[in-house]
């Protein structure tokens, strides 16, 4: 069976092979890669699309309808053109209609994408694992999409996942290695952990309130033993492109 990996939010960083029943049992927290050098640009000039609620025109916008309301997201294909491409055109294909929201996380986030509906599945468009695309200028803020992805860099498929955590996570970002205004933006919640090690493309733009009630769901243990499998997981009914990036 197909492993993917993914982060777990909890009292350490916990690597979790989400598409198996084993585990992964390393247990130290998740750093940044730029922890160990110095930053080559001045992070403060960076233009930070994420924290401009209004869409431009160089970014796209979709609407995601599920069973619990809708979601918009705008994402940004100037700095993670090819997780765009791969979510816009499996959206207009309707690859990800019918299919639900299988894992969830209160003060975490939810994770969806998977015709299978168990974690185990689905596909890029390319047919095949796709590389991260990190940034400094995209942060695992609260609202930010973001990809999942295998134990391998280069294992990006079709699934993906919303940050959901309110809780502040600023405390201990070093204004050496992230801008002043995301440590600000990441009081309001997020999970820092993951940048540098996920894809970031989009960032909900309307209804957190939505994602807020799909993490708030009951839960069971999942088969790698995570209370994250939704005993009535929300569907995805259609995503529809609301804005094409010029």
């Amino acid at each position: 069976m197909k492993k993917t990996i993914f982060p777990l939010l909890g009292t350490a960083f916990v690597s979790l092979l989400l598409l198996s029943a084993c585990t992964n049992d390393a247990s130290q927290t998740t750093t940044s890669s730029q922890a160990t050098t110095e930053p080559s640009v001045d992070l403060n000039a960076l233009e930070l699309p994420q924290l401009d609620q209004e869409p431009k025109d160089n970014e796209a916008v979709i609407e995601m309808e599920t069973d619990a309301g809708k979601i918009t997201v705008k994402l940004f294909p100037k700095i993670a053109p090819k997780a765009v491409e791969n979510f816009m055109t499996h959206a207009k294909n309707g690859y990800y209609d019918g299919t639900t929201f299988h894992r969830v996380v209160d003060e975490f986030m939810i994770q969806g994408g998977d015709p299978e509906g168990d974690g185990s599945g689905g596909e890029s468009i390319w047919e095949k694992g796709f590389e991260i695309e990190p940034s400094n200028q995209l942060y695992h803020l609260r609202g930010a999409l973001s990809m999942a992805r295998g134990q391998e860099t280069d294992s990006q498929g079709s699934q993906f996942f919303i940050v959901q955590n309110d809780e502040d996570v600023s405390d201990g970002l070093a204004i050496q290695f992230t801008p002043e205004k995301i440590i600000e933006a990441y009081k309001n919640g997020g999970a820092p952990q993951l940048d540098d090690d996920y894809t970031v493309f989009g960032q909900v733009i309307d209804g957190m309130d939505v994602v807020d009630e799909i993490a708030q769901a009951d839960v069971k243990e999942s088969d790698t033993g995570e209370n994250s499998t939704p005993e009535d997981p929300v569907k995805i009914d259609k995503i529809t492109i609301k804005q094409e990036a010029e």
